[in-house]
Parts: C-alpha cells; sequence; structure tokens
C-alpha cells in the first residue's frame, strides 16, 4: 500500500467511526514510535512524524540539552521501518477506534445524566436487567426495578440515567425506573407547558409503582398548571400512568401559603382545618370524620406523600378525635328582664370529664346602664337558672 492509499484509508476509517483524522495519525505515530524504541539500533530519544499530505513517515532522532531543548536532530528512519509501520498501523488503528468510541460514548453519556432514555430489554439475571440503547448498553439494577414489573426480551422502556461510570471496557450506565425525576421528566416530555417554562414542578413525592404526587405551579396567569398537565380527558397524565404501569399520579396545585399547599397536597380528601406549628416543623390537620380514612389513604400512603411533598410532618385527625382530646363547649345566654340582669353561662367539659359552669351575671338599670356584675365558677346544676352569685 502505498503512502497515499494509506492516507485514503485513513480516512476513510475517520469518516466512518465520526474520528479526528488528526488523533488518528497522533495515536498512530506514538505507537510507531513505541515499536521504533523496541530496537536494539534506536536513539535515545526520537520522534515520529507522519506527514498529513503525503503519508510520509520519518523517525527523527534527538539531542536533548539538559533542559530538554533540541540541540541537533537526525533522520533516523530504519530502511525497513515501512514494514514495521504496516504491522502496526493495523493493530493500532484497531486499539484507537476501540478507544476513541468508549471515550466519546463516555462522554456522550456522561452529559446525560439526570435524562431519559428509551432501551430494549436484553437479558436478565437476579442482579440486573440489561438494556440496549443503541449504541451502548445500560445496567437496570434490581435496587431500581419496580417490585411488581417484568421485563420481557425485547420489550421497550423507559428509564432514568442515574450515573455514568468510566471503566477501561467502556461506559457503564446505570438507569433506573424507580427514581422520583422518572416522573418528572416524563411530565416534561408529554406537556409542552411544562418543556417551555410555562408551568413549573415545584415539588414531587413518589412511592414506585403505587403513586406518586407532583406539585405545579403556573408562570402564565392564563395557564392553568393542574389542567396542562392533566391534559383533555386526563389524556397527557394517562400516558405517564401507563408508561408507569398504572402508577397512580395526583397533579396538585403548589402554594407558597403552607396551609393552601399541605390541603392540596392531601388531595383527594378535603381538609377542614391546618394549624401549623412553625417551630417543630408540624401541622395538625383536622378533617370530616368520613374523610379521615381517604386523607389518611391506605397504609397511610396518601399522608405520608403530603408530608414528603410540602416537608411538613402532618397529623391528621378527625373532629371527633380533636373533640374528645380537648374541651368541649358549649354557651348559653339569656336575659331576665324581670330581675334587670344578663345571664351568660359558658359549659366547659374538660378532658377528664369534669363538668364546670363559668357564670356571668351583668345587672344593669332602668336606662339600660350597667350598675353591677360578677362572674362565678360553680359545678353544673340541674337548675334552669344559675344561681345569683353577685
Amino acid at each position: 500500500m502505498s503512502n497515499f492509499e494509506f492516507l485514503d484509508a485513513l480516512g476513510q476509517i475517520a469518516r466512518d467511526q465520526n474520528i479526528d483524522e488528526g488523533e488518528l495519525l497522533q495515536a498512530l505515530a506514538n505507537a510507531l514510535l513505541a515499536a521504533y524504541k523496541r530496537r536494539d539500533d534506536s536513539a535515545e530519544d526520537a520522534e515520529v512524524e507522519i506527514n498529513p499530505e503525503t503519508g510520509e513517515i520519518k523517525v527523527w532522532g534527538l539531542e536533548l540539552d539538559l533542559d530538554g531543548n533540541v540541540i541537533r536532530e537526525w533522520d533516523a528512519t530504519p530502511k525497513d521501518f515501512g514494514r514495521i509501520a504496516a504491522q502496526t498501523a493495523k493493530q493500532v488503528l484497531m486499539q484507537l477506534i476501540r478507544d476513541i468510541q468508549r471515550r466519546q460514548m463516555y462522554e456522550e453519556f456522561a452529559n446525560r445524566e439526570g435524562d431519559i432514555v428509551s432501551g430494549t430489554v436484553q437479558q436478565n439475571d437476579n442482579r440486573y436487567t440489561l438494556l440496549d440503547l443503541g449504541r451502548v448498553e445500560a445496567l437496570l439494577p434490581q435496587a431500581e426495578q419496580i417490585a411488581f414489573e417484568r421485563y420481557e426480551h425485547g420489550a421497550r422502556v423507559k428509564v432514568y440515567i442515574v450515573e455514568v461510570r468510566k471503566t477501561n471496557k467502556g461506559p457503564q450506565i446505570v438507569v433506573s425506573r424507580t427514581h422520583p425525576a422518572l416522573v418528572a421528566k416524563l411530565f416534561e416530555i408529554e406537556v409542552p407547558e411544562i418543556a417551555s417554562g410555562l408551568v413549573e414542578i415545584k415539588a414531587l413525592a413518589r412511592e414506585p409503582g403505587h403513586r406518586s404526587k407532583i406539585a405545579v405551579a403556573s408562570n402564565d396567569a392564563m395557564v392553568d398548571p393542574v389542567g396542562a398537565c392533566v391534559g383533555a380527558r386526563g389524556s397527557r397524565v394517562r400516558n405517564i400512568t401507563n408508561e408507569l404501569k398504572s402508577e397512580r399520579i395526583d397533579v396538585v396545585p403548589y402554594s407558597d401559603d403552607p396551609v393552601e399547599f399541605i390541603q392540596a397536597a392531601l388531595q383527594p380528601a378535603r381538609v377542614r382545618e391546618v394549624r401549623l406549628d412553625e417551630t417543630e416543623g408540624t401541622a395538625t390537620v383536622i378533617v370530616h370524620d368520613q374523610q379521615l380514612s381517604l386523607a389518611i389513604g391506605k397504609e397511610g400512603q396518601n399522608a405520608r406523600l403530603a408530608a414528603r411533598l410540602t416537608g411538613w410532618r402532618i397529623d391528621i385527625r378527625s373532629e371527633t378525635q380533636e373533640n374528645e382530646d380537648g374541651e368541649e363547649v358549649t354557651e348559653e345566654v339569656w336575659v331576665d328582664e324581670d330581675a334587670n340582669e344578663v345571664v351568660d353561662v359558658t359549659e366547659i367539659v374538660e378532658p377528664n370529664g369534669e363538668v364546670i359552669d363559668v357564670v356571668e351575671v351583668e345587672e344593669f338599670d332602668g336606662d339600660g346602664n350597667v350598675v353591677a356584675d360578677a362572674v362565678a365558677v360553680v359545678e353544673a346544676s340541674n337548675d334552669d337558672a344559675p344561681e345569683d352569685n353577685a
């Protein structure tokens, strides 16, 4: 093969493999220098030069000073170096192509950590599922798999790239089906308003394979963030649940007001009251009795996801529970015009069951002016009216 034919072949390889031709020439020069150094008659210091225009190969012997500067050079190309070059070139080029491809794949996928990709199931064992991503394979470890999912050979699945590791055999790509961000990325694909930034995902909580809650807000007053994510007749969110094998997804509106956000996060339950303890980071939520099981969810799932979504520790109580644990208060007021007095009786039932009355009496003159008043705390009586303790 002539030097020109060699250059043509090299250029074709570079184009086919998407490799820089200059990089190929440099790698070949390095390999030829290593081959030259193995000769008994090699110069102590040398370099190999490949002319990129003609393909001519030369070995230059070098004499260096103490600082490493070249003070003399000469042509040290062995007479049989063309044969050595031919033997070395094929081996070097094949190895170089493999190395460059591995590096390119690593660089390509290293920049895609946090992306979603589609893969074809290749094989399964008790440690991981192997997916074909096209140019490279990915590992889906058991710990990143949804418990009840089965990955049939040849099936296509969407996965989230968790990590890209650099190895001697090329990039090792670790993917996940359980990562919460998988849900967020699926929404980015299905909802143009999220992809464009009109709608923003503010928070997300997930129990893989069972249920997710996602809080969204709009950056445009004309765009309903929940409606955009759900889609017409639920079409958008349905596509996501189908991809996740019917995992339930609750889309709720985000609010900067923690009370409103907690109320929304506990949907589909309706909340009567939220009391915050900002020091402890806890929220006591009161719901109607019939809403309690819905608010808590199966095995506490709804409450647990709402807590993760909002960042508040949530204690859910029914109205009955709240009343049983606290004082039950009733109040009665009447006016006795003949006695010129107003009587206000507040009956308090303590948590221990003890019943007491707080009796307030105001006595007034004929013109309606208060001339005397008194307050008394007495045990509850069965009389129709309290005793006057003024």
